[in-house]
Order: C-alpha cells, then sequence, then structure tokens
C-alpha cells in the first residue's frame, strides 16, 4: 500500500477514541484489498511518532488504551482549555432557545409579542441573547408606549449558517410527532 503512514495518520486522526493497530491493520488491509503485515503498522506508527515531536508542532501521538491517539502537547493545554471554556459559554438554556426562535421566525417582534406566544415571561432570555449578540434592536413598535423591537443579528445568521432568513427550515420541513397527544385520535 502506498503511502501507509499518510494513512495511519489519517485513521488515527478520525478516530474519536484511541485506535489500536489490529483496528488500523484491518482497516487498511481492507482498503488494500490484501494483508497488511501489523509489524509495518507498528513500524509507521512509531515513525508516526518520532514525526511529531518536535518543537514545531502542537500535538503528538500518544499510546492510549492499548492504541493510539493524537492528543495536544500539555504546554498547550491553558489556550485549548480557554477555548473550552470560551464555548461553553455560549450553549444557550432550552428557554433562550426558544425565544430565538420566535424571533427569527417572527421579526421583527415586541417581547410582548414574544410572552403571549411562550406563555412565559421572556425578559431573562432576550437579555441573555441580546449579551451573546445572536438578536438586535430593530427600533420602536408604534403599538402604544412604542415598545422595543427585536430581530436576528448578523451573528445569528454566521452561527446558524443561513445566507438569508428564507433559509430558515419551513413548518412543512419539521418532522412533528404525536407523543403529546391526550386520548384516541378519531377520523371526523
Amino acid at each position: 500500500m502506498e503511502h501507509i503512514q499518510q494513512h495511519i495518520e489519517a485513521l488515527i486522526f478520525a478516530s474519536e477514541q484511541s485506535i489500536t493497530s489490529a483496528e488500523i491493520v484491518a482497516c487498511l488491509s481492507s482498503v488494500a484489498g490484501t494483508d497488511i503485515a501489523e509489524k509495518a503498522v507498528d513500524e509507521a506508527i512509531e515513525t508516526i511518532s518520532q514525526k511529531y515531536e518536535g518543537e514545531e508542532h502542537f500535538f503528538e501521538l500518544i499510546a492510549l488504551s492499548g492504541g493510539y491517539q493524537f492528543m495536544t502537547k500539555k504546554r498547550f493545554a491553558p489556550t485549548v482549555s480557554s477555548l473550552i471554556q470560551h464555548r461553553n459559554k455560549k450553549k444557550l438554556s432550552a428557554a433562550a432557545m426558544e425565544t430565538l426562535a420566535i424571533i427569527a421566525y417572527k421579526q421583527p417582534i415586541t417581547k410582548t409579542e414574544i410572552e403571549q406566544i411562550r406563555g412565559v415571561n421572556c425578559d431573562y432570555s432576550v437579555q441573555k441573547l441580546l449579551e451573546k449578540e445572536l438578536i438586535t434592536i430593530e427600533g420602536k413598535s408604534d403599538a402604544p408606549g412604542r415598545p422595543l423591537l427585536y430581530a436576528t443579528s448578523k451573528l445569528f445568521m454566521d452561527y446558524f449558517s443561513l445566507n438569508s432568513l428564507n433559509d430558515l427550515p419551513q413548518l412543512k420541513d419539521i418532522q412533528t410527532t404525536n407523543e403529546n397527544e391526550i386520548g384516541e385520535q378519531t377520523e371526523n
């Protein structure tokens, strides 16, 4: 098999958990259509391990749980930890996601209209969505008291990979289940 080392690197990279030599041999043999020697795989793994020991790489090949896995070098742990903490802060609660969905489909919309749809107060959710810059204030309504109008932001469009609001799933695209129905359904 040509470029066996690159194929092994690809398998290790794509594996979410450590991958054993036996699994690598099985995968490579399947692709090559012929048996690949475990000794050849072990030698290639040793070469790969040495290749990534250098300072120019931020990751290394680690023997783990009887297999192999690419791992970030320990000196980069604070940097990676910072990313994980940053991303965890961006998670939205179910209430915030519901509020965001209502705003996305009904924009521009007032907080009172959102609360009428949800049936609960949404002050906290709206505030969190504004802080995360997923929604913006579009102006004021002509209704009494001139309440603020909310709409989705450019960050919302980027985050959900949308070119326009027309790319949002339509109701007919959403599969519904009858799990929440009570009683037997009868035909009229």
